[in-house]
């Protein structure tokens, strides 16, 4: 297998020397807990001898083997792990952009498109008010059911983050998508933005 996580020479070193306080024969496992949902994490473990799974994909580096697990594989495209040094010693660093929606290619069903620019474009912009958009549902093949919730459920703006944020950025970037739908419960302001 070609290498699918780009581990920087300073994160190699750094986990070469981890390793060393290990048994023989030690790896590090990469893999996502709770792939493709906005609470992924991408996870970086030690794997002594036996440990991988038989499915588990291996890439060997010059003093150690890193093996992925077979279902983050979609998740780990475009991965980086890193190292930093800092005033504390040094923090490894993982940056996963598909850990929470795996990259869609053209073949890709229109939900998996749509949730796609939803967590990696959308999301991220209502986050800072607090809120957040999800799909819940596509009726007729080509209408978009989302639900608002956080900061947006209930926000007086919730009309204008719609039509000119989160309609606008979806018929854009998904173009057999036609229309869009907003299920949210309004009335409900506890913890609305505005």
């Amino acid at each position: 297998m070609e290498q699918l996580v780009d581990i920087s020479e300073a994160a190699q070193d750094y986990l070469v020397q981890l390793l060393s306080n290990e048994e023989d024969g030690c790896g590090i496992r990469i893999f996502v807990a709770e792939p493709g949902t906005p609470n992924a994490e991408t996870c970086l473990a030690y794997c002594r001898p036996g440990e991988h799974r038989d499915e588990d994909q291996s890439f060997q580096y010059d003093k150690f083997t890193v093996w992925y697990d077979q279902k983050s594989l979609p998740f780990l495209e475009e991965a980086v792990v890193d190292f930093r040094e800092d005033k504390m010693g040094g923090q490894i660093t993982v940056r996963a952009p598909n850990a929470r929606v795996p990259k869609v290619g053209p073949n890709a069903s229109i939900e998996e498109r749509i949730n796609y620019v939803l967590y990696n474009e959308i999301n991220p912009g209502l986050a800072a008010h607090g809120g957040m958009v999800m799909l819940v549902d596509v009726i007729d093949g080509d209408t978009a059911v989302l639900q608002f919730g956080g900061g947006c459920q209930g926000c007086a703006a919730v009309d204008i983050t719609l039509k000119q944020g989160v309609e606008s950025t979806l018929l854009a970037q998904v173009p057999d998508l036609k229309g869009i739908k907003d299920a949210t419960d309004h009335t409900f302001t506890d913890n609305a933005y505005y």
